[in-house]
Formats: structure tokens, C-alpha cells, sequence
């Protein structure tokens, strides 16, 4: 079984990430507090990211071609942001400054064992005007990926997808079920974390989930991410729930591990692997990041994912502190 990227030396594939793009400043801390207080970190960072954007990032370090559609305000924020994401390679020429509207930003502190606390703050305005999404909009790309932030532009971006025979990916994370829903309709590859894949089955195991799911959603693909017991998804081939081990890392920080495999899986797809490979590729990457203190910053390149998976370091949770894959 082929595990790894077809020839780099091919065409550079293009995935049009769709959704947030956001300014995180990151405190690293010991513990993540539970009660009022003062806390000291003992490293920060501020960085430009959010679901798409990572995912995005992730596309480019690993030798595809990234475009963003997101939003920013017109504030000193939203400058940043965009050029931040334009320095890391990523277009963005197709992203929007609102003005009038506060850009996103998040403050997130993560513990020594790499978990994370996250407080976002979203301006409604960002997303009130939705640019229309044809197939011919879509000419230059080889897969659409969006994720749940702005869900106007990513159902349209979605369907358009479709229309154009072009691969129509879901990050399917934490949102209303209803929105998830609408969403999930209209996509062909559908990856959901496990909290989000819980919301709307009402189904505790994550191997239970899928089926449940791809019933729902009989048109996609479906995959359910679950952290350190790895990937569960459907093949239609057996008509059963298949498994993807995840691989064993030392965590240092989760923040964007699982925007990294969306972007992973989307270039993955395109550059023409099979599911489990695509899968199994995406884990890889998502766990390297989760190695490095940074959120997005820690997507690794080509070299470091195929070194992973020709060591096949994949397995159960081994101790405190390790990760096998994206946080559920």
C-alpha cells in the first residue's frame, strides 16, 4: 500500500481553504488554571491563524498552493493578520476587509502537557456580505475545503465545489448541529472531530459514530478524528468502519493539530492517495505539529511527514504527554 505523496516533482496542487482567519496570542503555562487568579506564562507568541488559515498553512508547507477566502476588519489587526498569512505563502487576495468590523482574535493558554484553553472573540459583521461562489470562481483550484466560522460562504463555496466535479471537504468541528448539518449536506469528504461527531449522533464511541454518520450523510466520505485512538472512517468498499492508528509524538502543544490534518487530507486527495493513505498522512502531520509550541507554526514540510510515516511510529496513547493524531 502506497503511504506516501505521489512524485513532488508533479504539478503543485491548489486547495481554496474557506473560514477563519483570526490573531491568537498564545501564553504557555504549567496548569491550565481553575479558579480567578493570576497566572504567569512562562513563554507567549502571537501568531495569525484559525481553522482555514492553519489548514492553509499547512497545504503550503507541504508543497502545495493555498488560497484563503476569510475576513478581517479594518483595524490594525486585520493588517496584520493578512500579512502575516501572505509572508507564510498562503494567498489571500481573495480574503475581505470589512470595514466597520473588529477582526477575529483569540487569547489561548496552554499547558505543559499541550492542552489548551481557548477564548475567541468573533464580530458578527465580519460575515454579513457573501460574495457569490460560482464553479467558474473555482477554475484554478483542485479541491475546496471550508470550515464552520463563516457557514454562508461555505455553503456556497461548497456547492460550487460540486458543481464543478471539484473535491467539496468539510472541517467538520464544534458548532450548532444545525449548521454542521446544513454544511455537511453538501460535502463529499466530511472530517469530524469527535466532540462534534458526538454533538450530532448522540453516540459515545467514535467507531459507533461513523456509521451513524455515514447514514446521515450517505453522499460523502466520512471520517471521525479521536486524538490519540486515531482515525475511524467509512469504507464503502467493505461497507465497515476502518481504522487508522495514530502516531506517537511527545505533545508540547494541540492548538491547530486538527486544522493541520484538514489541510494535510486536502492536499493528499488531491495529489491522488487513496483514503487510508490520505488518512494515515494527515495523522502523521497533525502529530508532528503537536511536537512544537506555536499553534499553525508548527505544520511540518514534506521531509519530516515522510520520515514519520516510513517509521510507522503509530500506536495506542503510550504515556502522559504523548499524542497519537489530532485532538479529537
Amino acid at each position: 500500500m502506497n503511504t506516501t505523496f505521489p512524485d513532488p516533482d508533479r504539478r503543485q496542487r491548489h486547495v481554496l481553504c474557506v473560514g477563519a482567519a483570526v490573531l491568537d496570542t498564545l501564553f504557555r503555562v504549567r496548569t491550565i488554571p481553575q479558579a480567578p487568579g493570576k497566572v504567569l506564562p512562562h513563554e507567549m507568541l502571537q501568531v495569525a491563524e484559525g481553522m482555514a488559515s492553519s489548514a492553509a498553512y499547512a497545504i503550503v508547507r507541504l508543497g502545495g498552493l493555498a488560497s484563503l477566502w476569510g475576513a478581517v476588519g479594518g483595524d490594525q489587526a486585520g493588517q496584520q493578520i493578512l500579512s502575516e498569512l501572505e509572508q507564510a505563502g498562503i494567498d489571500v487576495s481573495g480574503s475581505a476587509r470589512v470595514a466597520g468590523a473588529r477582526s477575529a482574535v483569540s487569547t489561548i493558554l496552554i499547558d505543559d502537557d499541550g492542552e489548551r484553553l481557548i477564548i475567541p472573540f468573533y464580530d458578527p459583521r465580519l460575515h454579513e456580505d457573501v460574495r457569490t461562489v460560482t464553479a467558474g470562481d473555482l477554475a484554478a483550484f483542485d479541491a475546496v475545503m471550508v470550515d464552520v466560522r463563516w457557514p454562508a460562504l461555505a455553503l456556497k463555496a461548497l456547492q460550487a465545489a460540486r458543481a464543478a466535479g471539484k473535491p467539496a471537504i468539510l472541517d467538520g468541528d464544534v458548532a450548532p448541529p444545525d449548521m454542521i448539518d446544513m454544511l455537511a449536506k453538501h460535502a463529499d469528504h466530511i472530517i469530524f472531530s469527535e466532540p462534534a461527531a458526538c454533538s450530532l449522533s448522540q453516540v459515545d464511541d467514535p467507531a459507533g459514530m461513523v456509521p451513524f454518520l455515514k447514514r446521515q450523510y450517505p453522499q460523502a466520505l466520512v471520517v471521525v478524528t479521536a486524538g490519540e485512538r486515531g482515525s475511524y472512517w467509512w469504507n464503502d468498499e467493505t461497507a465497515d468502519v476502518a481504522h487508522v492508528p495514530a502516531f506517537r509524538v511527545r505533545t508540547v502543544d494541540t492548538l491547530a493539530a486538527g486544522d493541520i490534518f484538514h489541510g494535510a487530507y486536502a492536499l493528499a486527495i488531491t495529489e491522488g492517495l487513496a483514503t487510508d493513505a490520505a488518512i494515515r498522512m494527515a495523522s502523521a502531520a497533525a502529530a508532528l505539529k503537536c511536537s512544537t509550541f506555536g499553534g499553525r507554526l508548527g505544520a511540518p514540510e514534506r521531509a519530516a511527514v515522510m520520515a514519520l510515516l516510513g517509521e510507522g511510529t503509530h500506536g495506542p496513547l503510550a504515556s502522559a504527554g504523548t499524542i497519537a493524531g489530532p485532538p479529537g
